[in-house]
């Protein structure tokens, strides 16, 4: 499961990467730049929920240790 939630951050990082060269910052809110920025804005929820998954992988863990 570790390995999976690194491998799905890092393809939403590429993602976020390659969309932020298709933003024109001149006009970031028309056509292709807000689809751009719609992708980028959800690479960073993919990142953060892996982060979460992450987290309560190693609290679940550290619970049944105890047990």
């Amino acid at each position: 499961m570790k390995y999976l939630t690194i491998i799905i951050s890092v393809i939403a990082l590429g993602l976020m990467i390659f969309n932020f060269t298709k933003v024109d910052f001149s006009a970031p809110f028309e056509g292709d730049s807000i689809i751009a920025l719609i992708t980028i804005a959800a690479s960073l929820c993919v990142i953060l929920m892996m982060l979460i998954l992450r987290t309560s992988k190693r609290i679940e863990q550290k619970v049944k240790k105890r047990n």
